[in-house]
């Protein structure tokens, strides 16, 4: 009986070790073998990436010293190409090249393979002093705007056309997340939208315009607040549906009795960049009557990619008069394009005309805020048509 035992035990201690070694050699170390000598002597350094949203300080990114006195950090092979910059914590404090200058993200192709990348960190980006760049038809609409569904508030900005003031008119409203992003570079994570200038601009070349309503997202809640599923391997559980239904029960109501809007769908679009992008289009695929137009800039569709094709599938709602407008670069995540394509395919079987869906790839297109401002103007034209 001893010998059973001793042979089971030994059995299963020989299986575990096995799957030990493999757990192991299934991992891909990030090496830092060289920092700047303006490197602070305790820094805390992170892997910003694609692999978490772009998050500057992810305690689960977090490098520690090895038995070398390298910062480390290993992690488990992906199926999918890494993109990532190191930090200091902050995007303020971030890679650059010798000369402070901003760098392309670095790229892993095969992230499936067992391997040891040795880095080199040249030098950090230093914060420029920022400056409100805000135009004075940007006003702060509310500090603290409660929102019952989160259980929380958030700051509310609101752009109001040239001609607010001076008219009668009823106006078309846009949504837009990420407000922090959209008016002032003083608050702006990495460079503002202008949203306040090009709708200027776009008024004087054609006396069309609307108002922008802008919440501010929530900081470490973002992916939470902008994803309408849980998702495990962030350990992320998703508030997104109270969010949207925010915005069409709580917001919106109080906006067209405030302001003079056109209150129709055809009216009433929401915009956003990479999550901000993917709750836009469940914004507008879960309330079409409140929705009638979405604008999304670089969605992170791979985020929730799953459950959003099986939530596309099985909606009942009529999306036969709503418009969709993407656009994305070819320099951010290689599934991008495809699960856009994906992704149209879907609004085509829902019956959204071809003609309500434009996309547009660009070349150079990039994962921040400077392409999509770049891109702003020319999906209000097509969107406010």
């Amino acid at each position: 009986m001893r010998q059973i035992i001793t042979f089971t035990f030994m059995k299963n201690l020989a299986l575990i070790f096995t799957l030990f070694f493999i757990a192991v050699q299934s991992q891909i170390t990030f090496r830092i073998t060289k920092l700047p000598q303006n490197t602070e002597e305790n820094a805390k350094l992170y892997l910003a990436s694609n692999l978490n949203g772009w998050k500057a300080d992810d305690s689960q990114f977090e490098f520690k010293k090895d038995n070398n006195g390298f910062y480390s950090l290993t992690i488990p092979n992906q199926t999918q190409k890494i993109e990532y910059k190191i930090t200091k914590g902050s995007w303020d404090f971030s890679e650059t090249d010798e000369n402070g200058n901003g760098i392309p993200n670095r790229i892993l192709e095969n992230p499936e393979k067992i391997q040891t990348l040795n880095l080199e960190v040249k030098n950090w980006s230093s914060p420029k002093e920022k400056i409100h760049t805000a135009t004075s038809n940007v006003k702060i609409l509310n500090e603290n705007f409660n929102i019952p569904q989160l259980k929380t508030t958030r700051k509310i900005w609101i752009y109001l056309p040239p001609d607010y003031e001076t008219s009668k008119k009823k106006y078309p409203v846009i949504y837009m997340h990420d407000g922090q992003n959209l008016f002032d570079e003083f608050t702006s994570f990495s460079g503002e939208w202008s949203v306040d200038e090009t709708l200027n601009e776009l008024y004087k070349e054609t006396g069309k315009s609307a108002i922008v309503i802008g919440i501010d997202n929530g900081g470490e809640k973002r992916l939470a607040e902008y994803s309408p599923w849980n998702n495990e391997k962030y350990k992320t559980i998703g508030e997104g549906d109270l969010y949207v239904e925010f915005l069409a029960k709580t917001l919106k109501p109080y906006i067209d009795k405030t302001y003079r809007t056109e209150k129709q769908a055809s009216k009433t679009l929401i915009m956003g960049s990479s999550m901000g992008g993917l709750i836009s289009l469940y914004a507008s695929a879960k309330y079409p009557s409140v929705f009638g137009k979405a604008g999304i800039f670089s969605p992170a569709f791979w985020f929730v990619s799953a459950d959003l094709k099986k939530y596309l599938n099985i909606r009942k709602n009529n999306l036969k008069n709503s418009k969709f407008y993407f656009v994305a670069g070819k320099n951010e995540d290689e599934t991008m394009a495809p699960e856009i394509e994906n992704v149209e395919k879907l609004l085509l079987k829902k019956s959204v005309p071809e003609k309500n869906i434009f996309v547009k790839i660009d070349e150079d297109g990039t994962h921040t805020e400077s392409y999509w401002k770049r891109e702003l103007k020319a999906s209000l034209i097509w969107l406010m048509e």
